[in-house]
């Protein structure tokens, strides 16, 4: 019988006891004993295994338990690190559900001290009489439901970690997990000023103030600069995707993927490169697990990650853009690629400068870095990772351009299905429904369309737009991958919103745009079926005609 699929597993010691698949990312640990960085900060996508490498972590250093079972057949235990095993008192929390609004995050928060007390009690025993009132107001403080603020928790972890010291006499060990969802959740949810005081505050004191530190480690999607978290830190370590430092450890290489596919009898095939891979990390190739994870529980190939969270965040960044972003932004969709300045060790949501929103792109997953031009000068190429990511941009396009998800899909739909009717009814209503500021003269409309077709058709078709085809520059191309479907040739015409243009009128130019590709065999290089496409327009009016070749 084979070993269940580790889906969602959060607990290191659940995953190495309950009879599931393990990728052995052990060494993690004697790469951060040997670096020996008093304060580590980790940025990584969501669900590319933060949680279970820090539940690791935690299970291999904590006093308190014996490990030797969990890492018994592990690559750690062939090193001199073995050694290290349980000899620290630890303190791992993670910060993963503090979501909702703000009486939630905060009632959660209480809820996430108030276990960790509650775990470690025997270190409050024998308080001497300076201490215990320190003790008292912060039980007080984790037992009011009702409390709309986190006064008086400042000094909880520091607190604890003091007492840990005091009661094992060695330092400790703190591992923080998705350290910045309190307050990316509070920016977007508009209570951030209300929280981040207290907040950062408390982790200040346990990673700064604190006497009792031995190391930590904090992982998250981005690096929180401000609210002096991390300002004057003497030891701290920052490694963002950029870095090589750990970047094996987070998400799957290509020879974990090949040997846990070949486990669950299935094939590291182009289809699975091409829909799962293409992140780097540093210089290391990485796989998204948890796609991988599902893939090898399903055996389908779906688009596993874009449902683990939401895209709000980067919703919420794209609203405030500025029309360098909108350039940007725009020769991204088309090609799949773009050279930027970019920022990943500053939060969006503290600088809101568009290199930090292409950061945190790409912290969040949604780019990767291709290559690194010049460092010095935070100048990369960036693109979308993989076929995968790819489709989440057909619902920041129609963010982008205030169109819904769905009127996108049907018109689409309908021309791959090759309903003519349909895609007509639906691009006549898709010029509608554009937002006003679109005025729809001249380059406009086929802007809009384009920009739609790039980001839904990108993964089926060669799109090819104002190149040299045949004898002249087609508008739009549309050249079907698998040579078994139809291509779509599509010329546009404008005639001026100034003056008149009855329907006979409009759709007397759109049978001229298809004469125009005709004669100039735009579809030379095309085998197969192809259709001819003509598109005029008149403000938001318009003709289609459709010919098959």
């Amino acid at each position: 019988m084979k070993k269940r699929v580790p889906l969602g597993q959060k607990s290191y010691e659940k995953l190495k006891t309950g009879n599931y698949y393990v990728v052995d990312k052990s060494l993690m640990i004697k790469d951060y004993l040997d670096k020996g960085n008093e304060v580590t900060l980790i940025t990584r996508p969501r669900r590319f295994g933060k949680t279970i490498n820090m539940s690791m972590m935690a299970e291999f250093f904590d006093i308190t338990k014996d490990s030797k079972e969990l890492f018994r057949d592990t690559k750690i235990m062939k090193t001199e690190c073995a050694s290290e095993m349980n000899q620290y008192p630890t303190i791992f929390l993670s910060f993963a559900d503090v979501k909702g609004n703000k009486q939630m995050m905060i009632n959660n928060i209480q809820q996430i001290l108030a276990e960790l007390y509650q775990k470690n009690n025997d270190v409050f025993k024998d308080l001497d009489e300076y201490d215990l009132p320190f003790f008292e107001n912060i039980k007080r403080n984790f037992s009011m439901p009702d409390k709309t603020d986190l006064n008086g928790l400042d000094n909880a972890l520091s607190f604890l970690m003091k007492q840990m010291e005091r009661y094992y006499r060695k330092k400790v060990m703190i591992f923080i997990d998705e350290y910045d969802t309190p307050f990316i959740e509070a920016h977007i949810n508009g209570f951030y000023n209300e929280i981040r005081e207290n907040l950062s505050s408390m982790l200040h004191q346990a990673l700064k103030s604190s006497n009792s530190l031995q190391y930590a480690m904090l992982t998250g999607i981005q690096r929180v600069a401000k609210e002096n978290l991390f300002s004057d830190l003497n030891n701290l370590v920052v490694c963002t995707v950029a870095d090589e430092n750990y970047s094996q450890y987070f998400g799957f290489t290509e020879s974990e993927v090949s040997e846990l596919l070949e486990y669950y009898d299935l094939e590291l095939n182009d289809t699975v490169k091409i829909m799962y891979n293409g992140y780097h990390f540093g210089n290391t190739q990485i796989y998204n697990p948890w796609s991988v994870l599902n893939y090898a529980a399903t055996g389908k190939d779906n688009p596993y990650w874009l449902y683990t969270s939401s895209n709000k965040m980067i919703r919420e960044a794209m609203r405030i853009r500025n029309q360098s972003f909108d350039r940007d932004y725009e020769k991204l969709v088309q090609t799949g690629y773009l050279e930027t300045t970019m920022y990943l060790e500053t939060s969006f949501f503290e600088i809101s400068e568009i290199e930090n929103l292409w950061g945190l792109f790409v912290n969040a997953g949604y780019l990767t870095i291709e290559k690194t031009v010049d460092r010095q000068n935070n100048l990369y190429v960036l693109k979308i990772p993989n076929q995968e990511v790819q489709q989440e941009f057909r619902n920041l396009t129609a963010y982008y351009l205030d169109v819904k998800e769905t009127d996108f899909n049907g018109l689409f739909n309908a021309l791959r299905l090759e309903k003519k009717e349909d895609f007509k009814d639906r691009y006549q209503n898709m010029l509608l429904i554009l937002p006003s500021y679109h005025d729809l003269k001249d380059e406009n409309s086929y802007h809009v369309l384009f920009l739609g077709m790039c980001a839904w058709l990108k993964n089926d078709y060669k799109i090819i737009s104002n190149r040299e085809e045949g004898k002249g520059r087609c508008d739009i191309i549309l050249q079907a991958k698998d040579e078994n479907k139809t291509s779509f040739v599509l010329e546009f015409k404008y005639i001026g919103s100034d003056s008149e243009a009855s329907q006979e009128k409009l759709q007397t130019a759109a049978k001229q745009a298809v004469e125009q590709i005709r004669e100039r065999q735009y579809d030379i290089e095309i085998d197969g079926k192809v259709v001819y496409i003509g598109l005029a327009h008149h403000g938001k009016d318009a003709a289609i005609e459709w010919q098959e070749k």
